[in-house]
């Protein structure tokens, strides 16, 4: 073999080494290119498959003026047509001497704070009923025994209304079982303990369940405490249920404020104090919304003088 022919064929081997080596090299690159995009692939599905399971809760945002904390229930369902229940030919006993008594109760007390405090700067003994666990009741609590209000609980009832209406989170349901609605009942109870009776925050379907009215005034007998029938149906029953437990009860007579409109409140003013000039004694309900307040601030001055403003611990009896 010539020299030249022996440099041709080592330049062949050599061509051929080099390609096997590019080869190799390539698959070694192709090899790990594709490691490393599987462990990329299975980053994300492990990554995607942990969301799933632990979805990421949301950023509680900060409460502020402008961001309540909070949802402000529905205050009350009326009954439709609203009326005096009692009887037209119902014959009242001697009015006693000196000025009728009515007992004003303001409902829903707890969410609108600043309205609250405007009602307890007028010069009347008011009664406040309170949410359970409503985000200002212990402040604005705390200022109506500094001027010696008396406080009541305002026990959420289901109305006929609900689920449509949501009477709220703390609510006495029909569907409870007897444990189930006395064990919310007396969370309830136990959330004010400083109050002296209660009535009902709606309850149109409650309050004509004799059984479980029953379980619900059996409790409010063994701690003391008086009940006021807010009167969201003719078809309550809680009169004969206070009756038959021997607790102090009473009924509403008008709501004031139901139609928030200045003329329609002065007007339930008036047949306040005409009910109460026939029977002796009268309740009225209404409720923390600002024209309620600007009309009372203007008419309380001349109410003053036709009634007495009781606490509605007042009118409450024990039905013989």
């Amino acid at each position: 073999m010539t020299a030249k022919r022996k440099k041709t064929k080592q330049k062949k081997v050599f061509s051929s080494k080099n390609k096997a080596k590019k080869t190799y090299l390539k698959k070694a690159i192709a090899g790990l290119s594709l490691l490393v995009l599987l462990v990329l692939v299975a980053g994300f599905l492990a990554h995607h498959l942990l969301l799933r399971k632990q979805p990421v809760q949301p950023v509680k945002k900060i409460p502020t003026d402008k961001t309540p904390a909070f949802k402000t229930p529905v205050f009350e369902i009326y009954p439709k047509p609203d009326k005096v229940f009692r009887k037209p030919d119902y014959k009242p006993k001697p009015v006693p001497k000196g000025l009728p008594k009515v007992a004003i109760i303001i409902d829903d007390i707890g969410y609108e704070r600043k309205v609250a405090e405007k009602f307890l700067s007028l010069d009347a003994v008011l009664t406040f009923s309170v949410f359970p666990c409503s985000p200002f009741q212990q402040r604005i609590i705390r200022k109506a025994h500094a001027k010696g209000l008396e406080i009541m609980l305002h026990l959420p009832m289901e109305p006929n209304e609900y689920p449509e209406v949501d009477p709220g989170p703390d609510a006495l349901l029909t569907s409870m079982s007897p444990d189930e609605l006395i064990d919310q009942l007396n969370k309830n109870l136990d959330a004010i303990p400083s109050i002296k009776g209660v009535n009902n925050h709606m309850g149109s379907k409650m309050t004509t369940k004799s059984t479980q009215m029953y379980q619900i005034f059996s409790v409010l007998k063994k701690r003391g405490l008086f009940f006021v029938d807010s009167l969201t149906t003719p078809e309550s029953l809680c009169k004969p249920s206070a009756r038959m437990l021997q607790i102090p009860f009473a009924e509403r007579d008008v709501f004031l404020d139901h139609v928030q409109e200045a003329d329609f409140i002065r007007k339930q003013i008036k047949e306040l104090i005409r009910i109460a000039e026939i029977h002796g004694s009268a309740i009225g309900i209404a409720h923390p919304h600002l024209i309620t307040y600007e009309v009372f601030r203007e008419e309380f001055p001349e109410l003053q003088k036709k009634v007495r403003l009781v606490p509605a611990s007042s009118l409450v009896q024990i039905i013989g």
